[in-house]
């Protein structure tokens, strides 16, 4: 590596042709290569997956996996779940600062103002068969906004972004209980802008029009956590998702949309059900040692779900927060004595312990615990991966806003070819078998 008076640089020599790559630097994190001369001498990287690959630069959430950091613009991401609200941590994802008591009001107001959606849109769900998952049901509503925001869905326009952003945020707390409601055959609930932002979300999702509906404070705080630490997460797939969308000039109601179809994949949003799940075939306290060996055994195709991350190689900062908050819901409950908490709690003392699970730092997730909020908090588990996808729209559209701001590309992967070279034509007369 060598160094020129203000940045450093590597030297690649291919095919006698010397190639300088600048070193660009993060202020946190890994310093990144800047390969674009390699396509210049005509060579591309190969990086399944994007595992040692930036695809964009960026100043809204970071994560240091090694160390289990993760902040939001700076702010760590425990602090904000002690002492800011989802609304809050919204405005401050898309505008880079926390706001001031009156930026706050006047953007919780905007919120508020937004969140009742078109009434087309009853008969649109209407159409949905009535066993559709909901994920399936919020996909398709949330490109449908489109159509109903096409004179202000201008990408190039600030105004029109944050617009979008506004109803985004507002309108997908409402779209996510209308396909609650669907699934289960009762009434949709229009939104009580009297109400917070989770305790309407929970208002439309459990009440009724044929009988008062008390929420519990805890229940909506619970809540309110977590969608704010499911609110961004770097550049996950979804995320990536909706940048690559928005890269095409697609307007962002289809962007977003994008983004919750990636999230709906097990290995992603789903994740959380499938812990819940897990923890309820273990059952019992005293079954957890089978599990384990099965997890340790390499010939089985079982592993522990909730446990280790793509990114984070210690602990999840966000499943610590999520630990405390799941002991508070389920004390509010009336159930801190749950079968499926004593064997959560168990099992990770137990893989906490064992050098099987210290030497991989398979280290429990966030959604090992969200799963037990989640069903303590009365959500069905379809609903599970809808939730996740209210409190990842503030990042989807600060992500999606950031880099609308910049001089961007339209984003084209290349590939290694591993296909046939040229070939010609066989007609089919001749071709045999």
């Amino acid at each position: 590596m060598s160094r020129s008076p203000n940045q450093q640089s590597v030297h690649l020599s291919v095919d006698g042709k010397d190639i300088e790559l600048p070193v660009r630097r993060s202020t946190q994190g890994q310093r990144v290569i800047e390969i674009e001369n390699l396509r210049k001498a005509g060579i591309f990287t190969y990086d399944p997956g994007f595992i040692a690959t930036a695809s964009c630069d960026s100043s809204i959430t970071f994560v240091d996996g090694e160390q289990g950091i993760l902040t939001y613009r700076g702010y760590p991401i425990e602090q904000l779940a002690s002492h800011s609200s989802h609304l809050e941590t919204c405005y401050l994802l898309f505008h880079g600062e926390l706001p001031s008591a009156t930026q706050l009001d006047e953007f919780t107001g905007s919120i508020r103002h937004h969140t009742l959606v078109h009434e087309h849109l009853v008969n649109f769900f209407r159409g949905f068969h009535a066993d559709a998952h909901p994920m399936a049901m919020l996909c398709s509503a949330v490109g449908a906004l489109s159509a109903f925001y096409h004179k202000t869905t201008d990408i190039t326009d600030a105004e029109d972004r944050e617009l979008s952003a506004m109803r985004l945020i507002a309108k997908i707390p409402t779209l996510a209980a209308m396909s609650y409601k669907h699934s289960i055959g009762q009434p949709y609930v229009y939104p009580d802008n009297s109400k917070d932002y989770a305790s309407n979300f929970l208002y439309m999702m459990f009440s009724t029009p044929c009988e008062s509906y008390h929420l519990d404070p805890a229940v909506a705080h619970a809540m309110d956590v977590l969608l704010l630490l499911h609110a961004d997460h770097e550049q996950n797939a979804s995320t990536s998702t909706v940048r690559l969308a928005a890269s095409s000039g697609a307007n962002p109601f289809a962007c977003v949309s994008a983004g919750i179809a990636s999230l709906w994949g097990p290995a992603h949003g789903g994740a959380n059900e499938a812990a819940l799940r897990m923890l309820m075939e273990i059952g019992d306290d005293k079954h957890i040692g089978k599990f384990i060996a099965r997890a340790k055994d390499p010939d089985d195709p079982f592993r522990l779900m909730g446990f280790g991350h793509r990114i984070y190689k210690n602990h999840d900062p966000r499943a610590r927060v999520m630990q405390q908050l799941c002991a508070q819901v389920l004390e509010a409950q009336g159930s801190s004595n749950s079968p499926l908490l004593r064997t959560a709690r168990t099992l990770e003392r137990i893989a906490l312990e064992d050098d099987y699970f210290i030497k991989r730092k398979l280290y429990p997730n966030v959604d090992f615990y969200s799963g037990i909020i989640l069903q303590a908090l009365g959500v069905p588990t379809d609903m599970f991966t809808v939730i996740f996808a209210i409190g990842r729209t503030a990042g989807w559209v600060a992500h999606l806003n950031e880099m609308l701001g910049t001089d961007y590309r339209i984003g084209r992967p290349r590939q290694l070819y591993t296909g046939f070279t040229e070939r010609d034509f066989v007609p089919l007369e001749r071709r045999e078998g």
